[in-house]
């Protein structure tokens, strides 16, 4: 591919071709035949659908919306929900294929979903989120619902879209159907613990990487937001030194340590980090490239590419982000010694909290908030000792030996349902 054909590659493509590109690597390795190979990069379902949304001033946009069910092998399609301009089918696609493997990699019955809206949820009132929600979900209602595909917050959504999705669904259905999303407010049957899972699970995962103490250990954050912010925040509580964030609105670091509960307050009111006022403004390409102990890559996929890896000086980086890193840059990061957990390891808190929620929903039951902690410690700690283990067994890097697993696993539980006639 030419240099000029590349840049007409959209990132939602190349996210998707990091994805196949991730899959045939561990098909290599899993020695898996062509027609398995095909099925496991095939998406069982893909919807596209119209979404028109009547604006305050009585105009009429219509945006397009998606939803991909990758895989059911193992249980009910899993997946977020995201509201963002760039979003397109083949982003939603990778998305959902990811969400399979992690699913799988964590040990959880679900398959691989995702569902996504082409709009700026900055650019739309209250109420033309509502009914921009609301819309989409009644195009994708057949396919959704608590035993076939449950939605759950993502970019650009949060537990009042999930609220929005839950009451769409029940008013169709005719009575309350709480389990047919995850992520939504406590008062709708949501789950403690629920609203900073991902986080949690980005700081088990760091912590378990390290070697050592984590205190005085120097983190930089890439996407201050809803992954971003409480993660920064929970590495600072184990003792670690956050030195430098980012978001939309720009970057920041002070090396002596950012208060970062200060800085969130800061966001609140401003509505961005830039400008903080006991930080230093700098790029968000400085920011990646800062001299940290830990990188945090916690926004969209493709942050880390082959024309910035070299200049990656973080010895640790920890993926909070879906696809942050794309395969050329993998290989330079390798190649450097700088270790990487995956995504689909280190983000895993958010989909394993939703589950607990999901069963808590159809049991009619609630558990406490150290209840579910437990559980989400134990199934992260799990799952990187089998990844790490696989990884000095064969020699892979981590990212490798989690495909691995994960494939490995959908692979098997295609064999043993074997193909209907």
């Amino acid at each position: 591919m030419t240099p000029a054909a590349a840049t007409l590659v959209s990132p939602g493509r190349q996210a998707l071709d990091s994805a196949l590109l991730q899959l045939d690597q561990a098909a290599d390795r899993l020695h898996l035949d062509d027609g398995l190979r095909t099925m496991l990069a095939t998406p069982r379902r893909s919807l596209t659908v119209s979404v028109p949304v009547r604006r305050e001033d009585g105009r009429m946009d219509v945006v397009q919306g998606f939803r991909v069910q990758h895989n059911t092998t193992r249980g009910p399609a899993k997946g977020g929900i995201r509201f963002h301009p760039s979003t397109d089918i083949h982003e939603v696609t990778a998305l959902a294929m990811w969400m399979t493997w992690k699913c799988a990699l964590v040990g959880i019955p679900y398959g691989g979903a995702k569902g996504g809206v082409s709009v700026d949820p900055a650019t739309l009132t209250t109420r033309e989120l509502e009914r921009v929600t609301r819309r989409y979900v009644n195009e994708i209602l057949p396919i959704i619902g608590p035993d076939k595909d449950i939605p759950a917050p993502d970019v650009g959504t949060d537990e009042q879209t999930m609220a929005w999705i839950m009451d769409t669904y029940s008013v169709n259905a005719g009575y309350p159907v709480p389990g047919v999303v995850t992520g939504k407010p406590m008062t709708l049957g949501g789950s403690l613990g629920r609203a900073g899972a991902t986080s949690r699970g980005v700081q088990i995962a760091t912590l378990k990487a390290m070697s050592g103490s984590p205190e005085g250990r120097t983190v930089a954050v890439q996407g201050f937001g809803k992954v971003g912010a409480p993660a920064a925040r929970y590495l600072a509580d184990a003792g670690c030194r956050v030195v430098g964030v980012s978001d939309a609105t720009g970057a920041v670091v002070n090396h002596s340590g950012l208060d970062v509960a200060d800085l969130r307050a800061w966001v609140e009111e401003t509505g961005g980090v830039y400008g903080y006022r006991h930080a230093d403004a700098l790029s968000h390409e400085d920011l990646l490239e800062l001299d940290v102990d830990v990188l945090v890559p916690a926004a969209l996929e493709g942050a880390i590419t082959a024309e910035n890896a070299s200049r990656i000086r973080a010895r640790l980086i920890v993926e909070g982000a879906n696809g942050p890193t794309t395969p050329e840059a993998d290989r330079i990061l390798a190649d450097a010694g700088i270790t990487v957990v995956p995504d689909i390891l280190a983000n895993a808190g958010g989909v394993i909290v939703s589950y607990l929620e999901w069963v808590q929903n159809l049991q009619a039951c609630s558990w406490s908030a150290k209840e579910v902690d437990t559980r989400l410690r134990d199934l992260m700690e799990e799952s990187f000792d089998a990844v790490a283990a696989m990884s000095a067994e064969r020699g892979l890097s981590l990212r490798q030996a989690a495909h691995v697993i994960g494939v490995g696993r959908v692979a098997e539980a295609h064999r043993m349902r074997g193909l209907y006639p």
